[in-house]
């Protein structure tokens, strides 16, 4: 594993099951500054509590949990009890949480912390609410970000309509804030996330670790594992937000291609769309059919995650599930 200083990151999710792998890489890897929480997987009070359960779960308390906007920029929100149950985290109950909340709303934390901290990043993992009201709100950050790295979107097709991926679907005003705002971005969509798989082989030897932690790891992630192989008739649990982590751990681990990411806002059938552009690059005869053609593509905003080694993120991920 590549040693690197440790990154200054807040995360930002809505926990749900894979979530919580991300917050446990972070917590691990990283000089985690604190948690906030948004509307997704679940209502915003439920992954709130659920966040507090899992910095309990791995006696990470000490680690500030701060509660986020509950809708859309424009005042709507959905959720997935399908995929991640009614607690947002099923498959395990866990105790409810006696750590208190941070005092200030999420999108003050996230101000708060950026202008007293160099270099920080953002890592999130749910839609991009509490992003975008906090660059509204003081511009000022956008200059001290280092970087944004998400889970959302995808090169490919989607997982809410055929285009356009969840977190992005469902505020993508937000999406546009973000992606418009000059700020370093890495986007880790569906095209690879979907990839990176905990099957019931990764499952049992995370079961196997042995300790109590691990097997309500196990637990939680068989529950969702089951739900994604009945609805979509995948292998295994599709682990999405710890992609957005693994990179700045294992930087091997991931194929990243630069592109200019525009969000689709107004398409009838296209809303929330990512338009992946990478027109920039060199033109060839065999990547355009054997004709020339002029460089027409915008100038890249984000580095795009196209490929991904899963066998060497598992075994990142397992390696951390067993240090705690």
């Amino acid at each position: 594993m590549t040693e690197l200083k440790k990154k200054k990151v807040i995360f930002d999710g809505d926990p749900g099951h894979d979530d919580m792998c991300a917050i446990l890489l972070a917590a691990k890897h990283m000089d985690l500054l604190g948690i906030t929480t948004v509307h997704g997987n679940q209502s915003l009070e439920k992954v709130t509590n659920n966040a507090l359960k899992i910095v309990e779960l791995a006696g990470l308390t000490s680690i500030p949990v701060a509660k986020g906007m509950s809708q859309s920029l424009l005042g709507w929100t959905n959720y997935a009890p399908e995929i991640h149950g009614e607690t947002g985290l099923d498959g395990h109950v866990l105790p409810e949480p006696m750590t208190p909340l941070a005092d200030l709303h999420a999108v003050d934390f996230i101000i708060k912390t950026v202008m007293e901290n160099d270099d920080v990043t953002l890592i999130p993992t749910g839609p991009l609410t509490n992003i975008a009201a906090a660059l509204i709100k003081e511009p000022k950050i956008v200059d001290r970000i280092s970087c944004i790295s998400l889970m959302g979107g995808s090169t490919t097709y989607g997982n809410v309509t055929p285009v356009a991926e969840f977190n992005i679907v469902i505020d993508p005003e937000a999406a546009d804030v973000v992606f418009r705002s000059g700020i370093p971005l890495k986007m880790f969509g569906l095209n690879v996330t979907r990839r990176a798989e905990a099957t019931e082989t990764e499952i049992q030897r995370i079961r196997e670790i042995g300790t109590p932690f691990a097997k309500v790891i196990a637990d939680l992630l068989h529950f969702y594992s089951n739900n994604l192989i009945n609805i979509f008739g995948v292998d295994g649990a599709s682990l999405h937000d710890p992609c957005a982590v693994a990179i700045f751990i294992e930087p091997s681990i991931f194929e990243m291609r630069s592109m200019h990411v525009t969000i689709e806002l107004n398409g009838k059938y296209t809303r929330g769309m990512t338009v992946c552009d990478y027109r920039h690059e060199k033109m060839t005869a065999d990547n355009i059919g054997g004709d020339k053609a002029l460089n027409r593509g915008k100038r890249p905003n984000c580095e795009v995650a196209v490929g991904i080694d899963n066998a060497k993120f598992m075994d990142l991920l397992i390696e951390t599930i067993a240090s705690y």
